[in-house]
């Protein structure tokens, strides 16, 4: 590991030497790029340092121990080395942490797909509570949402709702939502006061390129028809909706929120190029899988990964046993620390390795997986 250090404190310093240096000056794209690598170094390099001028601080402080001091300095002494042994421990394993892998799509724009699952009404207005929680966090973070496809239910739900988040590294904070979401309350429908299960399905799938998905246009069908439900008469007459599929998979992607059949094109476009990638990503990660698969990155979205229990007050996470009794709070957005908790728990796993226990792995509900009338 130190090793490694060592050559990206080379590298950082070639960088700023590069930063000065006319050449690199003289090319505005090329000072650019120079200094985003160089910022990109700035936080590892930094704890390097610090981790160094600590161990020094160690070796200077045992060196003062070795002489002849009074007590009250030696006990001064003894117990800064060992605070300074401690913030030596802290930094390796912040450095160890900040060491790993990037997942390449933690800077992208997302695509979030909510459909209401087991539960029929209570189902879908559990879809519209989960797009409410997204959006709010969303708020919270600055991000920018929007509506690309909507299917709302007479009751206030949706069936299914596709909307797009804009924003800094979206990925990296919601990659971890994609999973079966359960909900355990009494539905509105319900005259008799008796609790229910319900569920929606989410998935977070990374924004693609135009140049990460090639599209050929031999092998999407379009269809153009009129738009139904609400919005008046010129939605509802005008033949703006946008259906298109892609031959070779089967996937259908519809668009009908808007009254411009291009911008309709452009938004189902957008969602297919989404699918396609996130279909490629599977199929790798099933290749993946069969020999180690991450804790809880996996975005199975058979996977039951969460409940929440109005009765309780309760939220639990079951990849990692993360429980808050805080619900209302969590339903309004409030999502950063369960984030935070799921961050953790990933790059715990991944420091582990493959020596990682079997009861760390992911656990799976499989692709026949029923989620209504599961235990708690």
């Amino acid at each position: 590991m130190f090793e490694k250090l060592e050559d990206l404190e080379v590298r950082y310093r070639n960088l700023e030497q590069q930063l000065s240096d006319p050449a690199t000056l003289a090319n505005l794209d090329e000072w650019r790029k120079t200094a985003k690598n160089h910022a990109d170094f700035t936080g590892i390099v930094n704890a390097f340092r610090d981790y160094k001028r600590t161990g020094a601080e160690i070796e200077n402080t045992r060196e003062m121990l070795r002489e002849k001091l009074d007590n009250d300095l030696r006990e001064m002494a003894e117990a800064e080395l060992v605070d300074l042994q401690e913030k030596q421990q802290r930094l390796e394993e912040t450095l160890k942490i900040m060491l790993l892998p990037k997942d390449p799509r933690d800077e992208k724009n997302v695509i979030v797909e909510i459909r209401g699952g087991t539960g029929g009404d209570e189902a879908a207005l559990f879809a519209g509570d989960l797009f409410r929680m997204y959006s709010r966090y969303a708020e919270r973070q600055g991000w920018k949402t929007e509506v690309l496809s909507a299917h709302p239910t007479d009751m206030g739900g949706y069936k299914e709702i596709i909307f797009q988040v804009n924003g800094k590294a979206v990925y990296s904070k919601l990659k971890y939502e994609s999973g079966v979401h359960r909900v355990q309350r009494i539905p509105v429908t319900e005259s008799g006061g008796r609790i229910h299960t319900s569920a929606a399905t989410v998935a977070v799938l990374p924004e693609a390129e135009e140049v990460d998905v090639q599209i050929d246009p031999s092998e999407i069908r379009i269809d153009i028809f009129c738009s139904s439900g609400p919005g008046g008469q010129s939605v509802n007459t005008t033949q703006s909706a946008v259906r298109v599929t892609h031959l070779p998979t089967g996937i259908v992607v519809s668009c009908q929120d808007e009254k411009s059949q291009h911008k309709n094109k452009d938004k189902a476009l957008l969602v297919l190029r989404a699918r396609l990638s996130d279909r490629a990503r599977q199929e790798q990660h099933g290749e993946i899988s069969s020999v180690r698969r991450s804790m809880v990155g996996s975005g199975d979205r058979s996977e039951r990964i969460r409940t929440y229990n109005f009765p309780q007050g309760r939220m639990t996470d079951h990849r990692i046993g993360f429980t808050l009794h805080r619900l209302p709070s969590i339903l309004e957005g409030d999502l950063d620390e369960t984030v935070d908790a799921l961050g953790a728990a990933e790059r715990a796993e991944q420091l582990r390795g493959d020596d990682a226990p079997a009861s760390v792995r992911p656990r799976s509900a499989g692709p026949g997986a029923t989620v209504a009338g599961e235990g708690n």
